[in-house]
């Protein structure tokens, strides 16, 4: 039987029982990475850039959804207010920054200034260039503080993308993603692509270094950027004390159920 090529890429895609094993198993390195970022008092920065539909939002998911969100705090920041377009083009992802114990993960980053910004118009190609000369500099500022910085770049091919895209347009679940700066973006593939490629050779550097995680398969993805993550900050293990429930005490013990009658409760509906 002759398999066509969609469906070879198909099969060739990580089953979803193989992808949550494996998801549960860096997961509890995680919980792990939590404690010893705490434990250390160290201060992580993970950046996620790529095209739209390139797979950003879910990786983010994948890594925060069983930890802290007082440990792992997600930064997605709107489009700059009037006020902030005045301010130096830094100063608003610099408030973001982490204190000591917090990982913050860019849902997108300063680098909207080499990509978005540069291909759609808002900014000039003279502004874009002095941010690709100086970006280098000001991240090695941030490395040289005690920050650990991490970026990745998520790439995604021009089927799938367009796959994605078509799912999102057919889907009331995923219609919230799609907004016309993506449509925009999907006809301007090659000027992104452009732009990728012009951001990648000025910015990455031996202290910086971008990562490329290939992400045409979401699930294979998620897993590949968790593990980079943790190898890269080798997390080691945390002193953590072993809790043992106290008895409750008796004391002032009083009908608590009865003191809630009269109180406005939500309807059972299932």
């Amino acid at each position: 039987m002759k398999v066509s090529k969609t469906n070879a890429a198909s099969d060739s895609k990580m089953k979803r029982k193989d992808y949550e094993k494996e998801l549960r198993k860096l997961q509890v390195e995680l919980c792990r990475l939590q404690d010893w970022v705490k434990h250390k008092g160290l201060r992580v920065i993970i950046l996620f850039e790529g095209r739209d539909a390139a797979g950003k939002g879910g990786t983010i998911k994948a890594i925060t959804e069983r930890v802290s969100p007082r440990v792992f705090r997600v930064v997605a920041l709107p489009a700059p207010s009037d006020r902030e377009k005045t301010q130096m083009f830094m100063q608003r992802y610099i408030q973001n920054f982490p204190a000591a114990g917090e990982i913050v993960i860019f849902d997108r980053s300063w680098y909207n200034r080499a990509g978005v910004e540069y291909v759609m118009g808002f900014c000039s190609e003279a502004e874009q260039q002095k941010f690709l000369s100086l970006c280098p500099e000001i991240e090695g500022h941030i490395v040289d503080g005690g920050i650990i910085l991490l970026k990745f770049w998520l790439e995604v091919g021009q089927e799938e993308q367009e796959r994605r895209f078509l799912a999102r347009i057919n889907d009331p679940l995923r219609q919230w993603k799609l907004s016309p700066m993506d449509v925009e973006s999907y006809r301007l593939w090659y000027e992104y692509s452009k732009a990728r490629d012009m951001m990648l050779k000025a910015t990455s550097s031996k202290r910086a270094p971008w990562y490329i995680v290939r992400s045409d398969d979401k699930r294979k993805a998620r897993l590949n950027c968790i593990s980079h993550i943790l190898k890269t900050l080798a997390p080691g293990q945390a002193p953590r004390p072993k809790v043992k429930l106290p008895k409750r005490s008796s004391k002032g013990k009083y009908n608590d159920e009865r003191t809630l009658k009269g109180q406005n409760f939500v309807a059972d509906r299932y």
